[in-house]
C-alpha cells in the first residue's frame, strides 16, 4: 500500500466522523497485526463507553471493495436472522456478528476519502485475540467457533456471495504463477532459497487435489471464511468460549476445506508464523485433535462422507501453498504481503514448508484424528 498517503490521527478523527458513530471520537489507535488492510480501534468519549473498527481496505487485494462489501452485509444479515430465529448449538452460548456501520450521507457503508476505501465496523467488547493457542481448551474452541461459523452460513446460497478474490485458495494458480515468477527473477541463490526451491519441486503433484475435487463434483462449493487463523476467532475474556470470526473481507464462496486447512496451519504451531526458529516448527498433534474435535462436534449436520475423506489433503495442502504465495511474493519484491525486512517473506516460506513437512511425517496419526472426529 506504498501508493496510498500515510493518514495522520487527525485525518483518522475526520474519516471516523464520515460514519454514524453516534457520538464523539475521543481516541484512534492501531489495532491487530494484519498483513493486508490497515486496522485501528475507534472509542468515543466518555473514554470506555463504545468502541468501533475502523478499516482501509487494501484496494490491490481487493480491487472491487463494494463486492467486499456486499457479502459482508449479506452475509451479517443472513447471520442475524439465524441467531433471531434461534440456533441449538447455541444454547447458552454467546455469539456475535460484527455490525457494519453506515456513513452519515448516501445510502452507503462505506467511504472513500484520503486516497482509500474505508468501512467501520463494531467492536466486540469484552471479547480477546490470540496469535497463539493458550491450551488444548482454547485450540477446541478456536474448532467449534469455526463450525458455527460454517453450520450459521451453511443454508446461504453461495449465488448471493461475489468472488471477491478470483483464484484465492487456487492452489494449481499459485504454482503458475510462482513459476511465472521464477522464470522472469534472478535473484541470488542461498541455501534457505534453495531448500524453499527443492521442496516446491519434490510436491508439485499434489496441488490440485481439492481442485480436482470440486471440478468433478466430489467437493461442493459453500459460504466460507476463507482466512480463518486463530487471531481471528475471538475468544470471550470472562468465559474462555469463542464468539464471533472477525476479518470478514474474505468471505465468499469456497471449499470448507480450505478454512479447516487455514485454521489447523494457524494453530497447530506453537512457534507461530511469525518466528525466526523456523527449523524447530512442528505441527502438535494434539492441537489438531483438540481443533477438530471442536469441529467435529457440530460440523456433523453439514459435512459429508466425501467431505471427511478429503480433510487431510486440505490439512497438507494450505500451508504448503501459504508457504508457496510467500515465496513468490518474495521473488516478486514484496509486493503483497507486509514485510518488516527484504527476505520476510522468504522467513514465512520456510515456517510453512516447515509445517507442512511435520503433517506429512504424522499422516497416518492426523488421519485416525479425522476418523474419530465423524
Amino acid at each position: 500500500m506504498a501508493d496510498l498517503p500515510v493518514i495522520g490521527p487527525e485525518d483518522l478523527a475526520w474519516i471516523a466522523c464520515l460514519f454514524d458513530l453516534g457520538g464523539v471520537v475521543g481516541a484512534i489507535e492501531p489495532l491487530g497485526n494484519g498483513n493486508v488492510n490497515e486496522t485501528y480501534r475507534v472509542t468515543l468519549k466518555p473514554p470506555g463507553i463504545q468502541s468501533f473498527v475502523l478499516q482501509r481496505l487494501n484496494s490491490r487485494v481487493f480491487p472491487q471493495p463494494e463486492l467486499v462489501m456486499g457479502n459482508l452485509l449479506t452475509f451479517s444479515d443472513h447471520v442475524a436472522s439465524q441467531l433471531a430465529n434461534g440456533c441449538p448449538f447455541l444454547i447458552d452460548r454467546r455469539w456475535e456478528v460484527p455490525r457494519v456501520v453506515p456513513a452519515c450521507t448516501g445510502g452507503k457503508h462505506w467511504v472513500e476519502a484520503a486516497g482509500g476505501f474505508w468501512r467501520l465496523t463494531s467492536f466486540l467488547e469484552g471479547a480477546q485475540c490470540f496469535e497463539t493457542v493458550s491450551g488444548l481448551a482454547h485450540a477446541r474452541e478456536v474448532g467449534l467457533g469455526l463450525a458455527l461459523f460454517h453450520a450459521l452460513i451453511s443454508d446461504l446460497p453461495v449465488s448471493a456471495l461475489d468472488d471477491t478474490l478470483v483464484g484465492f485458495h487456487i492452489t494449481p494458480a499459485y504454482l503458475n504463477q510462482f513459476h511465472r515468477v521464477l522464470s522472469e527473477q534472478e535473484i541470488p541463490p542461498t541455501p534457505e532459497l534453495e531448500d524453499c526451491l527443492s521442496f516446491v519441486r519434490a510436491r508439485e503433484s499434489f496441488v490440485s487435489v481439492l481442485e480436482d475435487a470440486k471440478a468433478a463434483g466430489i467437493l461442493p462449493l459453500r459460504p466460507i471464511h476463507g482466512d480463518p487463523k486463530i487471531n481471528n476467532v475471538m475468544i470471550d475474556a470472562s468465559t474462555g468460549q469463542a464468539i464471533a470470526l472477525v476479518d470478514l473481507d474474505t468471505v465468499k464462496p469456497g471449499l470448507v476445506h480450505y478454512d479447516i486447512g487455514d485454521c489447523l496451519r494457524s494453530c497447530c504451531n506453537r512457534l507461530g508464523e511469525e518466528t525466526k526458529e523456523w527449523a524447530s516448527v512442528r505441527f502438535d498433534l494434539h492441537l489438531c485433535e483438540a481443533v477438530l474435535l471442536g469441529y467435529g462436534s457440530v460440523a456433523g449436520t453439514f459435512l459429508t462422507q466425501q467431505d471427511y475423506d478429503h480433510l487431510f489433503a486440505a490439512i497438507r495442502l494450505i500451508p504448503f501453498e501459504l508457504g508457496l504465495r510467500f515465496l513468490t511474493d518474495f521473488l516478486s519484491g514484496n509486493p503483497y504481503f507486509k514485510t518488516e525486512h527484504p527476505r520476510h517473506n522468504l522467513d514465512r516460506a520456510l515456517v510453512q514448508f516447515r509445517l507442512t513437512e511435520s503433517i506429512e511425517a504424522q499422516e497416518v496419526e492426523i488421519r485416525s484424528i479425522i476418523k474419530a472426529m465423524r
